[in-house]
This record gives structure tokens, sequence and C-alpha cells, in this order.
């Protein structure tokens, strides 16, 4: 079959191949009746895919020979895998060689791929890009070849949307699309004036960064226009390397590109951009429809596709103005650089950009015919003051006159507003003397003072008064009175919604305000019910309220997380740090850090999260010292992650810092005070002072609840200690019903990020329980969440693996044990670093396994190997213990049962001495030795 043949084929075989049994005959019958011989040939093909169901069910190439997270390429350790296509990978990756740190997206040949054409073509784009030099085009930072003859690009990493997503997400107007595309057209022109066509222009190929500027990508089918050699690659093979919905009619038919192919295609993008929908309407969906749309259909400009979007759930009112807006100048421009015929587009990029930036200045397109009505037209509305002002004198003088005495209230309602929350506020001072007690200053007394006069005083200047209510709360919120916060907060909005001209500023503070104290109550759907409808405001006042919009980003990023929508957060936490970055502000910046750490955190990226929070310190204490209140919380994040990484002692220093500073500023009632103060106590468990942490956890939990609420977030994490402390004494009642309160309080939307790990506790204290029915319920249950959350190769769902394994181990259900224990392992050798509490835990369960399950011989060095190894905090212990635990229970079942009763017995008063108030470890060692006497 040759080219020719196969290209009229083609396209009916798609067709074909899209239909139903009978649809399918009756076609080929019709085909038949015009070309007999066609239809045998399109019959014998359709067949060669009957019974043949499972071709290429699994992949042609093992994706275990491809390189891994850790993986060093050249000098650049991979991260996470960023993207791939039809000939690369697109890693994240960072330089690794300790000459500088630097996070690169590094481009990989796709594993398997020795076709000599794949690698020239690889090598062109080493070659474009090296040429090209421009801000709205991704950077080549470094190449080379690295280990196995693997060829790799070190590109700039952008971190952004793909544009039609930003235009989206941000409500961005018609003005504002236009402006991004501009720079996306000023990209492309420079890459023609290094005679370079892209030939791949789609949305995802263009990011935007949170800041607003415009990244190109991906230049990997880009061709050289200057090249004197000719192209290494026949055009025959490069047919389907461009991505067909944005794809010229030239592409399609398999023609020489020019500059105007890549017009083409920014004409799609522009429709997309500005209608939010592609220029053809298909009668069914298929490669085959496409490429008949693209060469045989006119396209619709952005004001028809807009009208033609299937399940777009905007009013059509308001789809009718939007049409309005688009008809007209811009439906030409984009129809001009979709024209079919080459000749009839743009003859450039800059001419495309050219027509853009007249119709944004109000003057006459190329796209348009230019008659003398048209041009008339323009003139009208460009110089539409200066031509109607001697016929229209009085009316304007008279709007003049209109605006200036609404301006001039508006200016006096301000002043006034402005004068009476200063006369309010130094009025307030000046009978401080009220709350006065002793040589105590009682600042509630004064806040209740304050709120009287303010009902008194401000009674008929509702917007100062609403204005007080919002700095009320806030104080309120910050000496912990969330329940009269929140009362504040409900009669500011009363007042607010009872009255007309709201400045756009107090509407967008007290919406943070609102969403804040949501959030701090743990209620994340109210948080969002609240603050998502005031997005688009915060995006028209960011130029002129920078920090308030700051906030407002913020807080609303906190509320996604809270509700588990962490891509839905980092965006927000990055617009925030670059408003906060470009405005200086210091405090800002780190709480912002902060934020964007216990994202890193909650994906499994400690290292990450400490390095920042380190940083975020630094930068807090070098701006504003060390006491203001932001040190708490980064200093008891910092404790976390510590805790988690087994460094106990150093958790506890932290925690300590932290505690002293929360009690001088907010005293020993506030939550945060009383949050830091609960997981101090934590530290108290993880070293075996159950009886301490018992004492000191019952009277915290009673605080936590008179100050959150019995359903708090905050709550639950008490009850799960609470329930943790029972299960180390031994009274697993008493810890089964603790911890299931606190997932019973994690179920809620709030909970999301808690209720995993709370599954896992309740199966683990099941299980200890003898409940192992029930245990198996709750971390299936466990599993499947960090499946969802995390994917399935996370550490996580690893820990979980362990977990599940040592309860099957119970039932005596050895193979399915095996494979838990063996799968576990796997994901904490790729997720955890070498010497990890949780990666030495997987390996010490496993060889436990394996030495009860007939192995005992082969892994006891492993297991004396453990039983002699160093390690930090409180975690190190607890693993030598538990080694020699199991060493001795080997030798027991070995025949070296004298020994092992000696081990055990040199064990159990070790732990006597070291544990003094017990624990599941020494109940563990204890029942070995029972075992063993037998």
């Amino acid at each position: 079959m040759d080219l020719a043949q196969w290209q009229r084929l083609s396209p009916l075989l798609d067709e074909l191949f899209e239909l139903d049994a009978e649809r399918r005959r009756a076609e080929l019958a019709r085909l038949r009746g015009e070309d007999p011989a066609l239809a045998d040939e399109l019959e014998r093909l359709l067949a060669l895919e009957e019974g043949h169901e499972d071709f290429l069910s699994a992949p042609a190439l093992s994706q275990t020979l491809g390189p891994a997270s850790g993986d060093m390429i050249g000098p650049y350790r991979l991260l996470g895998l960023l993207g791939e296509g039809g000939m690369g990978l697109v890693w994240l990756a960072e330089r690794a060689d300790g000459l500088y740190r630097r996070r690169v997206a590094l481009k990989l040949l796709r594993p398997g791929l020795a076709n000599p054409d794949l690698r020239l073509r690889f090598s062109r784009e080493r070659e474009i890009l090296a040429q090209l030099q421009h801000p709205h085009i991704a950077r080549l930072l470094d190449a080379g070849i690295g280990g196995e003859g693997q060829p790799y690009l070190a590109l700039e990493y952008v971190e952004g949307e793909p544009i039609i997503d930003y235009a989206k997400h941000h409500a961005l107007s018609v003005e504002e699309r236009l402006q991004l595309f501009l720079q996306v057209c000023d990209a492309v022109s420079h890459a023609h004036a290094n005679l370079i066509v892209h030939r791949d222009l789609k949305p995802s190929n263009i990011l935007v960064t949170p800041g607003g500027d415009v990244r190109l990508l991906d230049f990997g089918i880009a061709k050289l226009l200057h090249s004197e050699e000719p192209s290494p690659l026949d055009p025959r093979t490069e047919i389907r390397t461009f991505t067909l919905h944005y794809a010229a009619p030239e592409q399609v038919r398999g023609e020489p590109v020019t500059t105007m192919t890549d017009v083409y295609s920014l004409g799609v993008v522009l429709c997309e951009l500005l209608a939010e929908a592609r220029p053809y309407r298909l009668r069914r969906q298929g490669d085959a429809e496409w490429e008949r749309a693209i060469l045989e259909v006119e396209p619709m400009g952005p004001s028809t596709a807009l009208m033609h979007i299937e399940g777009d759930t905007r009013p059509r009112k308001v789809l009718r103005k939007l049409a309005r807006r688009l008809s007209g100048d811009l439906d030409n421009i984009v129809l001009r650089a979709l024209a079919k015929k080459p000749e009839q587009r743009y003859a450039s990029v800059e001419a495309l950009a050219l027509d853009i930036d007249r119709h944004l200045r109000g003057r006459p397109v190329m796209a348009k015919p230019q008659g003398f009505l048209y041009h008339a037209r323009k003139y009208l509305v460009r110089h539409r003051w200066a031509i109607g002002l001697g016929a229209m004198v009085a009316a304007v003088l008279v709007a003049a006159l209109v605006v200036s005495v609404m301006q001039a209230r508006q200016a006096q309602r301000e002043a006034a507003r402005a004068q009476a929350m200063q006369s309010f506020v130094l009025g307030l001072f000046d009978n401080a003397d009220s709350a006065q007690q002793g040589e105590r200053f009682d600042l509630r007394a004064m806040l209740d003072a304050g709120e009287r006069r303010g009902e008194r005083e401000l009674a008929r200047q509702p917007l100062a008064h609403a204005e007080l209510l919002g700095t009320m709360a806030q104080l309120r919120i910050g000496l912990g009175d969330y329940a009269r916060a929140q009362a504040l907060l409900d009669q500011q909005h009363r007042l607010l919604a009872s009255v007309d001209g709201v400045p756009p500023s107090l509407r967008l503070q007290a919406a943070t305000q609102q969403g804040r104290m949501a959030w701090l109550l743990g209620d994340s759907r109210r948080c969002l019910a609240t603050m998502l409808p005031t997005l688009p405001l915060a995006s028209r006042l960011q130029a002129q309220f920078g920090l308030p919009v700051a906030a407002y980003l913020s807080q609303l990023g906190r509320c996604q997380r809270s509700a588990g929508a962490r891509l839905q957060a980092r965006p927000l936490f990055l617009r925030a740090q670059a408003i906060r970055r470009e405005l200086k502000d210091e405090v800002g910046q780190a709480e912002t850090m902060g934020d964007l750490a216990a994202l890193d955190a909650e994906m499994n990226r400690s290292g990450d999260a400490i390095a920042m929070l380190r940083e975020a310190l630094a930068l807090l204490r070098n701006g504003v010292g060390d006491r203001h209140p932001l040190v708490i919380d980064l200093q008891r994040q910092l404790g976390n992650l510590y805790r988690l990484r087994g460094d106990t002692e150093l958790a506890l220093d932290t925690y300590t810092d932290a505690l002293a500073l929360a009690e001088d500023l907010h005293g020993p009632l506030h939550p945060m005070t009383l949050t830091v103060r609960r997981q101090q106590v934590a530290v108290l468990i993880d070293q075996g002072r159950f009886n301490d942490a018992a004492a000191q956890l019952r009277q915290l939990h009673v605080l936590t609840v008179q100050a959150l609420g019995p359903q708090h977030r905050e709550t639950g994490l008490s009850w799960n200690s609470l329930g943790i402390i029972a299960w180390e004494r031994g009274d697993y009642a008493e810890a089964v019903a603790d911890v299931s309160r606190a997932v019973a309080i994690w179920r809620s939307p709030d909970g999301a990020q808690q209720l995993p790990g709370g599954l896992y506790n309740l199966g683990m204290v099941l299980h200890s329980a003898g409940r192992d029915t029930e245990a198996l319920s709750a971390l299936n249950e466990s599993r499947l969440l960090r499946v969802t959350q995390y994917g399935a190769s996370s550490v996580l769902v690893g820990d979980t693996d362990r977990m599940i394994g040592e309860v099957l181990l119970a039932q005596g259900r050895m193979a399915e044990a095996g494979r838990r224990f063996e799968r576990a392992r796997a994901l904490a050798r790729i997720g955890y670093p070498e010497d990890h509490p949780r990666r030495l835990d997987a390996e010490l369960s496993l060889a436990h396994f394996r030495a009860r399950n007939g192995q005992a011989a082969q892994v006891l060095p492993t297991l004396d190997d453990f039983g002699q190894r160093d390690g930090k905090g409180s975690e190190g212990p607890k693993l030598r213990w538990r080694a020699r635990a199991y060493a001795a229970e080997a030798r027991c079942g070995m025949g070296q049962a004298a020994r092992g009763r000696a081990d055990l017995d040199a064990l159990l008063g070790e732990l006597r001495r070291l544990q003094p108030d017990g624990g599941v470890i020494p109940r563990e060692v204890q029942a070995i030795r029972d075992a063993c006497s037998q």
C-alpha cells in the first residue's frame, strides 16, 4: 500500500471504528456502491481488529526501564514526572552536584526509543532553544548527556497554569485576555525572527505564572527555516507530531510549514481564549472529523463559537452580552488568522499582534475591509468626546457637575468615616483607665466598653460602625475569643447588607475575616462559600489594595487546603507570595512560606518543608524580631516535622520555645497555646512517659473543648492522643473508644487531612484489642483515602500496607501478609531516606515476618544488625528493642531457647528501667518471652 492510498483509507477507517456494528455495515454498503475495491480493502483492515481485543493491552515498553524519582541524570536529581509526550519525558529535577541549587524542567528521550531520527529531533530542539533568549520563552539552562548515553535538556522550570485555565480561574476580562495573548505573540515573533517555526502552539504549551507572565514551552517539533542541510526527518513521518486540534490545514495535508502555520495555531488559541470554545462545531468526535473540519469547514468566530458551547452553565443573558463584545473586530481578527490558505492569513505574527493592539486602542483593524463607513465609525468612537463637545457641551457640563457633587459627597463620607473612627479610638484609650484592675490591664473589658460605645456613637454612620466591628473581631481573634469574634462579624455582615455604596476594600476585608473565622472554627465549607464569590473583586483590586488582596488569597488558600483541595490552594499561596514580595511585606512573606511548607509536609516532602520553615523564621526574625505571634505557628510546624522524622529531643526544644512565646503573648488559655501544649505532650508519649502525658492531656482536653467546641478538628486530635495513651497503657477498650471519637469528628469536611491517619490508628488499636476483622476494615479505608489523596506509590500507603500485613499475619494469612510487607518495604525505600524511622520499621517488619514464616536462619543476621544500630530520638531505641526481641524469638524457634530466654530476660530488665510506665513494646516482649518458655 502506498502513501497516497493510505492517506485516503486512514480517515475513512477512523470513522468506521467509531460506529457500532449496524451503522458500520450500512456505511460499508454505501462505499461499496461508489468504489467496490475501496470497500473491500476497508473490510479487510477492519477484520484485523476482530479477535484481537487484547492487542497492546500491556505496554510495549516496560516502565521499569525508565528513570525514577531520585535517579541522577548528569548533575541533576529527578524529583517527579511533570509530563510526557510522544518522544520525551519532562521531569522536575534539581541540580545536585554541589555547584549551586536550582530546580529545572529536565527533558529526556522516552526510554526504549533508539530511533536515530528522534535523537536528531532532540538535538535539533537543543539547537533551537539555544538561539532563543526572550522573557516569555522558557530558557535553555543546560544540555548534555547523562549516564548510559541519555541526552537531556535542562530548561527553566515554570510554575504556572495553561493560558486558558489561568484566564478562567482569574475571571479575566476580554481586554486582560488580549494583553496576555500579546505576550504570546511577542514570544512567537521572537522565534520567527530567529527563523524558527514552533509548529505545535496550543494552550498547554503556553503557561502563565502567578505574576501574570507568559512562558512559551516545547519547541520539540519546531522547524529551523534557515538550515541549509536537508531535514533528517522524512516529512511523511511527522504528520502526527503536532496536536491535531490546533493544526493548520497544510500540516494536516503534510505540506511544508511556514511562519503562517503558527499564525493559524495562534488563531485557534485566541478563539479559545476569548470564547472558551474552539472554532469548529463537529458532527461527532474523532480525528477524522477534526481533519475534515480543518480542511473543509469554515471556522466560526469567537462570538458564534461562544453561543454553541454545550453544557455552559452561564446565563444566556451573560453569554449574549459577551458575544456582542466579541463580535466585529475580534471575530474578523480570529477568522483572518484561521484562513484556509496561508496567503490569506496575516503575513506575520507581528501583523496579528498589531491588529489586536489597534483594537485595544480603538483604531481600525486590518482584518476588516477598509470602507468609508467603517473608518468613520472607528474615528467617531475614538474621538467621540472631542467631536461631540460642541453639540453636547451643556450635557457634559451637567454630567461633570453631577459627578463632582457625587465625588464630593463620597469624599465627605470617607472623611467622616475616618474622622469617626479616629475619634472613637482616641476616646477608647482616653477611658482605658476603666479597664485597669490594680496592676493588671483587662483588654477584654476595654473591648466590651468599646463595643457599647460603638453602638451609641456610630449608630448613624453604618460604614464606620461596620469597619469598627471588623477591627474589634480581629482583636477578639487575637485574644482567642472566637465565639465573640464570630458574633461581631455576623453583626458586621448584617450592617453591610443593609447599606449601599460599601467601599470595595471594606467588602474584601470583611470577606477575609469571615473566612478566617470559619477556618479557625473548623468549617472550611462555610469559609469557601463565604470567600469564593469575592475572588473576582480581589483580582480587580490587586493593583490598588495589594496587601489586603494578598491576605484574602492566603486565607482562601488555607480553606482550600483544609477542604483537601491542595491543587487549588498552591496557586493562591503563590499569588499572595508574589504580591507580598513585590511590596516587601516580610511578615506576609513568612506567613505564606508557612502555608506552602504545610502543603509540602502533607505531600510527604518534609525536607523541603523544614527548609522553607527555617527560611521563613529567619526572614521574620531579621524583619520584626523574635516576638511576633507568627513565630509560634512556624515553630509549631517545625516541631511537628522534627517529631515525624524521629528527632524527639529537637522537637521538644522547638515546642518549648514556641510554648514560652505563646504563653507570653497570648496567655495560657489561648487556642494556639493549647495546641502547642498538646503537641508537646505528644513528645512525652513518644518518650514513653505515659503517666505524665495522660495527666496533662486530660486537663488540656477540657480546655480545648471549652475554647473550640466538641466537634473541632483540634478536639479530634486531643481524643486521638488520649486514645494512643490508653493503647500504650494496655487499656484497649478506652483506646478504641477515644480514637473512634476522633475518627467521627474527622469525617466532617474539615477532617479530610486527619481522617486517613485516624483510621490507621483505629485499625492499630483494634488489632491490639484482638478485633482484627474491624481493624482490617479501618485500615483498608485508610489505605483507599491515602491512595486517593497521595497516589498508590505514596509512602503513607506503604505504612498502611505494613500495618495491614501485621493484621493478616495474626490471622495466619501468610501469603497475603508477605505481599503487604514486601510492598511496604518497596515504597519505604522509594519515599524515605535511608535512616528514616519508618523506612527502618518497614525493613524490620519484613524481616520479622520472614522469621515467623520459616526463614529464621536467613534473617537472623539482619535482626541482630538492627538490634545493634545507633538511632537518635525516641524511635532509635524502640527499633533496637523490637529487633532484639524478634531475634530472640527466632532463636527460640531454632532450638536455641536458652539463649533466646536469656536475651529476652535481659531486654525486659532494661525496659523496666528505661520504660517504667510500660507500653506496647514491653508487653510485646513479655508475650514473646512467655511463648519461648513453652
